[in-house]
């Protein structure tokens, strides 16, 4: 059984995950403010799916890029809980899983998942039809993002999608600055598990001073 975290953007979510669905989700808007609510979310969520800390075998939590401290949130929690369980934890990037959710709504040709960044930048990665990554992550403004990208057709994907769909001509997917919960703990499920601790995906510096109750710890336990 699975725990799946994200508090990557605006939204606060979490989900149980067994097997192949979901035992329960829940999803809120909450702006900021994710250490206050997290917690308290996957009591509720594990109430909701009859189950307890005990029945958890992985943590699923989504490294970035996204908000700054709403990453750090999630990332520390998820290893907070890991360690406590004993248990291992495996990142998901928010731009694999815009991309993942593009393939399951049909898309047929390689998918450029790109978040607005503000500060006229993009976080951007592009995959293949099958999930692989061709260019990894970046945050570039809309020029230097552009001129990566291979000739040929593209899906685009995310919060910034409609931005390049009239610069590139291709067609684009509504979506935002992150996937749902779901979609995470679907691809948490599927990873191998490796021996490094999820990380955070920042890409560049932080816009305000994360909170301190969560900043990582400087060695491991």
């Amino acid at each position: 059984m699975l725990l799946a975290i994200d508090t990557s953007a605006n939204l606060c979510a979490v989900c149980v995950w067994e097997g192949n669905a979901a035992l329960a989700s829940i999803t809120e808007d909450i702006g900021t403010g994710h250490a206050e609510h997290l917690m308290g979310m996957i009591d509720e969520v594990l109430a909701q799916a009859e189950a307890t800390y005990g029945d958890l075998s992985r943590i699923g939590v989504v490294i970035g890029p996204g908000s700054f401290t709403g990453v750090r949130v999630g990332v520390s929690s998820a290893r907070g809980l890991a360690l406590a369980l004993s248990i291992p934890a495996v990142g998901v990037t928010t731009l694999e899983a815009l991309a993942a959710e593009a393939r399951a709504a049909g898309a047929a040709h390689p998918t450029l998942a790109v978040i607005d960044a503000r500060r006229d930048q993009f976080y951007s990665a592009l995959y293949d039809e099958h999930g692989s990554e061709l260019l990894r992550p970046a945050v570039l403004d809309i020029e230097n993002t552009t001129s990566r990208l291979p000739a040929g057709d593209l899906v685009l994907t995310g919060s910034g999608a409609s931005v390049f769909a009239d610069r590139l001509g291709h067609s684009g997917l509504g979506s935002g600055a992150t996937a749902s919960i779901d979609t995470y703990a679907r691809l948490a499920a599927a990873k191998a598990v490796v021996a490094e601790k999820p990380k955070p995906l920042y890409l560049r510096g932080a816009d305000a001073k994360p909170q301190a109750s969560f900043v990582l710890p400087s060695r491991e336990g």
